[in-house]
């Protein structure tokens, strides 16, 4: 099941970057957030697949999700400019952004190489 962040959550669970500078993962396991606004098209396109992977690896990784619209300080402080985005996070390295509403496979690919999740 995908989670929905706010900032107070996304601090706690993700990145607090008002106590750090450098990139420091809160999380335990790997974590997709998927910046989105409920007006969004492909955004709503994305979401089905999100909750089936949110099930389907729900030991492996974390899904969240972050309303660009209700969170805007967090959609700034990383540059979301088109909707959706997704931040791929793996545990001990740096974070890749995808822009655009990615195909299942494509989500599925970017879980194997960048979060060593299969």
């Amino acid at each position: 099941m995908t989670e929905t962040l706010t900032k107070e959550t996304f601090l706690s669970k993700v990145f607090n970057y008002e106590e750090n500078d450098a990139w420091k993962f809160e999380g335990e396991k790997p974590a997709i957030i998927d910046f989105y606004a409920d007006w969004c098209g492909p955004c709503k396109m994305v979401a089905p697949v999100l909750e089936e992977l949110s099930e389907e690896f729900a030991e492996k990784l974390n899904i969240y999700k972050v309303d660009t619209d209700a969170e805007q300080e967090l959609a700034q402080v990383f540059g979301i400019q088109s909707i959706p985005s997704m931040l791929f996070v793996p545990v001990g390295e740096k974070p890749q952004m995808a822009v655009g509403a990615l195909p299942r496979d494509s989500i599925v690919q970017a879980m194997k190489d960048v979060l060593k999740v299969e």
